[in-house]
């Protein structure tokens, strides 16, 4: 064995303790007491021992507490919400039922704030213009608000009040080509369809009695007898020669327009004929307000009047009647290679006609409205009573049967 030490040993053969800096012990002092105060148990302050103590309480009695961690008490808002719902539900029905009916019916509104009444004050606005009519209607305007027309409103009460004004009612469908004849044939044809009907039952010189040259230049002077019929028609009226077929006429001897606006409503079609043409087929109801000429002078006299409203006319008011027409028109553009035709003139197939508030069996080739003020003229009515403005009705040859009564004008 060797008796050799190893190195560090004492004399005494025993290990000696190295030397530790002194700064070395006092920073290990430091570090454990701070790690041994952080580590130790804390006593709550008064405050957390409260809020554990409220804790502890309501988790006693089966309560979750609101806060960050549960939300609100969805249980409490939903019985909020759902109260409010059933809240809503029976207000909701009633509250649209309301808005439904103002928007059918403005003038339900008190004080009428959208000016939509239609009542006898002068200057009142009138209701807002039906829209165009597109196919054939299945059964008569409802009743208008009983009223009585007047030289501001000569329409009121009747259900024309809502309908276009002249001929921009008289609304030309858009053309396509037809057989042989082009989109731009078809549309000319078209406008002189309407140009047909304005000049026969819209045009003031017409209207007047004058004679409608502007017409008679529409119609195909090949057509048999057409042109032939319609002069002797305006050369001498009679009964079987009667203008009032094709044409609006008043004797201004007789009556005066009341006002500038003729009320029209109907439509206008077309589709491929049967001889190689283009078929017109035109169906439209003109109201006519009319006064008699000589209270027309009387109510002219008034308005000089410094004061004096159109109301006024020899101490009374003036009466405005209405008369209504309705026709039916089969018009025919023919192709003049395949007809004895003229190019870009129109045929007449069908004319029928209706009248509403005109004299039984006076033919001079004028219309007579009747006046409450005045003693009727012509014949006793001896047909049926009808609705003029019954557009759903077929009025094919209704110009065969007896002269009848107007249920409204």
């Amino acid at each position: 064995m060797s008796d050799k030490q190893p190195e560090g040993a004492g004399e005494s053969g025993e290990f000696e303790q190295p030397s530790i800096p002194d700064e070395v012990w006092e920073r290990f002092a430091r570090d454990t007491e701070r790690d041994i105060r952080g580590s130790a148990p804390k006593e709550p302050s008064a405050r957390a021992r409260m809020v554990t103590e409220r804790l502890r309480q309501k988790d006693a009695q089966g309560a979750q507490p609101e806060g960050w961690r549960t939300g609100p008490a969805w249980r409490e808002m939903n019985g909020r919400a759902a109260r409010r719902r059933r809240l809503w539900a029976i207000l909701g029905v009633p509250v649209a039922i309301a808005v439904a009916l103002v928007a059918v019916k403005p003038s339900l509104l008190p004080g009428d704030p959208f000016g939509t009444s239609s009542g006898t004050s002068s200057g009142g606005a009138a209701a807002a213009t039906l829209p165009a009519e597109t196919a054939a209607p299945t059964a008569a305007p409802s009743s208008a608000p009983p009223d009585t027309p007047t030289l501001d409103r000569p329409f009121a009460g009747s259900p024309a009040e809502r309908w276009a004004d002249g001929a921009a009612a008289i609304d030309v469908p858009k053309a396509t080509p037809i057989g042989t004849f082009t989109r731009a044939q078809v549309a000319t044809a078209l406008k002189q369809a309407k140009a047909l009907l304005v000049g026969a039952n819209l045009n003031p010189g017409t209207l007047r009695g004058e004679r409608p040259e502007s017409v008679l230049a529409l119609l195909d002077p090949k057509q048999p007898r057409m042109l032939d019929d319609v002069n002797s028609w305006l050369r001498a009226p009679g009964k079987k020669h009667d203008p009032l077929m094709l044409f609006s006429r008043f004797d201004p001897a007789d009556v005066r327009p009341a006002g500038d606006v003729v009320k029209v409503r109907g439509r206008m079609t077309f589709k491929a004929g049967a001889h190689a043409s283009v078929a017109i087929h035109m169906d439209y109801t003109f109201v006519y307000p009319v006064i008699q000429a000589d209270q027309a002078s009387k109510a002219s006299g008034a308005a000089e009047t410094p004061g004096a409203s159109n109301e006024d006319s020899g101490g009374g008011s003036t009466e405005v009647a209405r008369t209504i027409v309705r026709r039916v028109l089969d018009l025919e553009l023919l192709d003049p290679r395949k007809y004895q035709a003229t190019p870009g003139k129109l045929s007449i197939l069908r004319y029928d006609q209706d009248f509403g508030n005109t004299a039984c069996d006076v033919y001079d080739g004028f219309l007579h409205p009747h006046f409450d003020s005045s003693t009727p003229t012509g014949a006793p009515p001896t047909g049926p009573t009808t609705d003029p403005y019954d557009r759903s009705r077929d009025i094919q040859d209704s110009g065969t049967e007896a002269c009848g009564t107007v249920s409204r004008t």
